[in-house]
Formats: C-alpha cells, sequence, structure tokens
C-alpha cells in the first residue's frame, strides 16, 4: 500500500493486521480521486472508520488543507498516525479514537469532502449517510465504498448522486450537496 500521487507519492503506508481492517486497492483509490480532483484542493476531508487512513493521506498529498481520522480501534489510530509521521502530514491532521457514528452525530465541524469506507457485511452506510449529509459543505462530496453484493445506498435529503462506479467486487458511489448558486 502507498501513496499514489501528490507530495507523498511513492510513500509506503502501514495497515494494521485483522479482519477489521481492508484497504482500499490502488485501482479503486486511483478511480475515486480521479473523480474528485477538481474538489481536493485547499478541501476539509474527514476520513471516517479511518482504518490505516490512506485516504485522507492521499487527499493530503493531492493538496486537501485538513483531514480528520476517526476510528475506534487502536490499532487503527497507532497505525494512522505512524503514516502520518512517515509522511509528513501530523500538522495537517487531527486524529480521534471515537466510534465514527458517535462523532458525525455529535461534531459541530463541517467538511468539504467525507470518505465513508466502513467494514463490509454491516449496513454502516446506510446508517451513517442522512448523518454525514448534515455535516457536508455546500458544493461537498461524500464518497461511499462498499461491497458489489450489498444495496446501493439511497441518496440523502439535500444530496445529489454524482456517480457510481464498480470495481470488480467493489463499488462506489458519490453523492454531492448542490453549492448555494446551483440551487
Amino acid at each position: 500500500m502507498r501513496v499514489i500521487t501528490g507530495s507523498a507519492r511513492g510513500r509506503k503506508l502501514f495497515a494494521p493486521e485483522g479482519l477489521d481492517v481492508r484497504p482500499t486497492a490502488d485501482k479503486v483509490k486511483e478511480g475515486i480521486f480521479s473523480a474528485i480532483q477538481f474538489d481536493i484542493e485547499n478541501a476539509s476531508v474527514l476520513d471516517l472508520f479511518a482504518g490505516s487512513g490512506q485516504m485522507g493521506i492521499e487527499a493530503l498529498s493531492r493538496g486537501a488543507e485538513r483531514c480528520v481520522f476517526i476510528d475506534n480501534s487502536q490499532r487503527s489510530i497507532r497505525a494512522v498516525n505512524e503514516n502520518l509521521r512517515s509522511t509528513g502530514f501530523t500538522r495537517n491532521s487531527e486524529v480521534v479514537s471515537r466510534d465514527s457514528y458517535d462523532y458525525i452525530k455529535h461534531t459541530s465541524k463541517t467538511f468539504d469532502i467525507i470518505i465513508l469506507d466502513p467494514p463490509y457485511g454491516y449496513s454502516h452506510i446506510s446508517n451513517i449517510l442522512p448523518f454525514a449529509a448534515k455535516k457536508l459543505n455546500d458544493g461537498g462530496i461524500i464518497i461511499c465504498e462498499y461491497e458489489k453484493e450489498a444495496p446501493p445506498p439511497e441518496t440523502p435529503d439535500g444530496l445529489e448522486l454524482k456517480k457510481t462506479y464498480k470495481y470488480g467486487k467493489i463499488c462506489v458511489t458519490i453523492f454531492r450537496k448542490p453549492a448555494e448558486d446551483e440551487e
């Protein structure tokens, strides 16, 4: 696992061992970041269910201003912190050991990009998406990564479906909140 492009291009990233962390394949990661490439510069990013932190780190490497990483696993939190140190993005980051649902329901922060890549086999995306939609800035996007067998997430109120991509056994759906001048 590595950073694909940007200021930390080629840096290897550490992933904690175990079945609860499933790093996004480079092909999928490249597809996601190609789809949102014009939304990243100076963005405020939330990497919910952070795991190794690779998605938020990729966003920082590509010019995001700041990223908040959330995970309730101490192994994942250690991996995120180690990866931030090795890529030099510690100053641009906040790492929080907390349940993702609890965080998204109670934070007062809002974001330009929210990444939802929860453990597979659960209905996390459909359950957490309405809360995430309320924390999205105008013109912002939510990226949902899930297994092909799962039902696609329904579009939350106030968002529009931008596109769904299929990469083998993985699906990625991107939602967008229209900017004020687009409504």
